[in-house]
Formats: structure tokens, C-alpha cells, sequence
């Protein structure tokens, strides 16, 4: 299966250390997940993608992006592929205006339910599917439940609404694979749905059966006597519901961040105001 990262945060960030320096670094998982990378980052709310069916570990121009990324949001995907050649289409992250996304699964039998899916998904959105991925059409079919309520343009939407409408959509594509599974010895076959959405402003990531950690404070913050953006979140559990910065993983990271296991069937995510919100699949 791929693994999957997500950050988002108040103030512009270099990555390198998440990518490519820690002991469970992209880079280093990539060993095992050969089968291309992605990473896009937000200049100005604008989303900047560079991917590559090269394994990261092998791949230069992933050092290269890595090293020079500072962005306030950055979504970064390494594939151990399932549904799908190896090409660029079929490389993650996928992006449709201002929102990109990153799944860590499988639609079990999709050749079965990729029309019922489509049927979900709007004929505007459907000639936007390049690729052959379940996770591609995965990403429109979430995007057409979202653009029903929201306006896919708005850059300020409230997590909770975003959130309750991504459960709505997830519930109706368990009606049409079936239930989601969540035992970690499971052949990678069955159904995984785990994924990062993202606009640069809002992320929100979905534990469908594929681990996902996340991050919201550090030990202590290196920077706590120089960053005019320091608060007491940054080292603690957040009592306001807001916090400074918000990391999704696959797998908890070396260094001084907290990382919280995302529980089988829990949403969580922030929206532009940067504050927080987690609920259980319904």
C-alpha cells in the first residue's frame, strides 16, 4: 500500500526534515513503496505538484523538490501500486482546481463498481478521470458530493459542514463497495479507503482502514523564544480548538512532534481559521 503525508500550518515551513531526514521519512519508505512519488505545495493558495514514477529513494529531482519546499500546506504521496499502471497519470497527488488529494487503499473489485461509482459523479467532473486508479475517481467522487453544498472555489469553509459532507459521501460509497476494512493483516485487495483532501487552506484526512497518525504540538518548540506565532498549542493539546500547525503521517515520524494514532472510521481536520474538528464515520 502507499503512505501518505499531510502539513499544514500558520506559518511558512521547510519540509526537508519530514521528506527526506527522518528516520521514517518518505524517502525512506519509498524502499517499499517503489512505484513513483508526488508532492504538491501551496504558493499564494496555488497548488504546485511535481510528481515522478521513479521510486523516491532513487529519484534526485525528490531531494532536489524536498529540500527547497517551504509552504504553509503540502500534501506528499509515495505508491506501492494497486489498480493502475505505473505512469503519471496514475501518480498521486491528484488536483482539480485548487484541491489536491492522496488515498492510501484500494477499492476492492473496482472493474466491478467503477461505473456505479461514475454514475455518482457529475459529467463535468467525469472528463477531468485521466487515469485508470480507483483513487482518482475516488477523489471526483468526493468532489462532486462536496461541490453540491460548497462552492469548490471558497476558500473559507467551515470544517464541520466540510466534514459531515465527507462522511455523507464516504457512507454512500460503502453502499455501492461494501464495508471498509479495518484488520491490519488483510490482504491489500479488500477495502481501504484512507486519504489527505486538501485546498491549501482546509485538510482533512479520513483513517478508511490504511493507519494514519497526526500531530498538532511538539515536546518543545525549538523556535518558542524566536516565532511570533508561538502559543501554548504548540506545545500542548489545544484547549481553544485552534492550533498552529497539523501534521498527517502513515507512520509517526522521528523528531520532537506527539503523534496521535487516527482512529479506524475517524475524520479529522482544519479549516482556514486553522481550528480543528474530529468526528467518528456515522
Amino acid at each position: 500500500m502507499c503512505r501518505l503525508f499531510g502539513f499544514r500550518s500558520v506559518i511558512l515551513s521547510q519540509v526537508h526534515q519530514s521528506l527526506v531526514q527522518a528516520d521514517n521519512a518518505l524517502e525512506v519508505q519509498s524502499r517499499e513503496h517503489p512505484h513513483g512519488w508526488g508532492v504538491a505545495y501551496y504558493v499564494r493558495n496555488s497548488p504546485h505538484i511535481i510528481k515522478s514514477t521513479s521510486a523516491a529513494l532513487e529519484d534526485k529531482i525528490f531531494k532536489k523538490v524536498s529540500g527547497v519546499v517551504s509552504s504553509q500546506t503540502v500534501l506528499g504521496h509515495i505508491r506501492k501500486a494497486t489498480i493502475g499502471e505505473t505512469n503519471i497519470l496514475n501518480t498521486h497527488p491528484f488536483q482539480y482546481g485548487h484541491w489536491t488529494f492522496a488515498h492510501n487503499g484500494n477499492i476492492k473489485n473496482f472493474d466491478k463498481h467503477r461505473e456505479k461509482i461514475i454514475e455518482h459523479i457529475p459529467e463535468y467532473f467525469q472528463k477531468f478521470i485521466l487515469g485508470t486508479t480507483d483513487s482518482e475517481t475516488l477523489f471526483y467522487f468526493i468532489l462532486s458530493k462536496v461541490s453540491k453544498d460548497i462552492n469548490l472555489s471558497t476558500e473559507e469553509i467551515n470544517i464541520e459542514e466540510f466534514t459531515n459532507i465527507i462522511n455523507e459521501a464516504i457512507n454512500e460509497l460503502i453502499e455501492i463497495v461494501g464495508d471498509l476494512n479495518f484488520d491490519e493483516d488483510a490482504p491489500p485487495t479488500e477495502n481501504f479507503v484512507s486519504f489527505i483532501i486538501t485546498n491549501g487552506n482546509l485538510m482533512l484526512a479520513f483513517n478508511g482502514g490504511k493507519k494514519l497518525y497526526y500531530s498538532t504540538y511538539k515536546n518543545k518548540c525549538l523556535d518558542r523564544d524566536t516565532c511570533s506565532s508561538y502559543s501554548p498549542e504548540c506545545e500542548a493539546p489545544t484547549k481553544t480548538g485552534f492550533v498552529n500547525h497539523l501534521i498527517f503521517s502513515s507512520e509517526p515520524l522521528s523528531g520532537d512532534n506527539i503523534w496521535i494514532d487516527l482512529g479506524p472510521k475517524e475524520i479529522l481536520g482544519i479549516d482556514y481559521k486553522m481550528k480543528i474538528f474530529k468526528k467518528t464515520l456515522d
